[in-house]
């Protein structure tokens, strides 16, 4: 089973930047996909970016041009760098892990492993 750990989150005002990392543990995570998800207040948990083993990257419609997802498999961690913020992207990040193969990226089922999420605050 693999621990994942995020951190990066605060509070920025829009236009601004935030980088948020997540530190896995227990085993390493590079034959797997990853995935970035968020949930806002009183909202369901929605995917933002994932990378797959090999680096392919995708990325909700909302935050392309603006997030880059990236991974460090010799550190063990992936990392999202989100410019040009806006208020809409406020909520609790989580970093998810696929160690089961499932082969698609986008749904909370298609991880097994979360993160404790941190959270992203831009004000307007």
């Amino acid at each position: 089973q693999v621990q994942l750990v995020e951190s990066g989150g605060g509070l920025v005002q829009a236009g601004g930047s935030l980088r948020l990392s997540c530190a896995a543990s227990g085993r390493t995570i590079r034959d797997n996909a990853m995935g970035w998800f968020r949930q806002g207040p009183g909202k369901e948990r929605e995917f933002v970016a994932a990378i797959s083993w090999n680096f392919g990257t995708y990325y909700t419609d909302s935050v392309k041009g603006r997030f880059t997802i990236s991974r460090d498999n010799a550190k063990n961690t992936v990392n999202l760098q989100m410019n040009s913020l806006k208020s809409e992207d406020t909520a609790v990040y989580y970093c998810a892990a696929d160690t089961n193969f499932s082969g698609t990226y986008y749904f909370p089922n298609d991880y097994n492993s979360w993160g404790q999420g941190t959270q992203v605050t831009v004000s307007s």
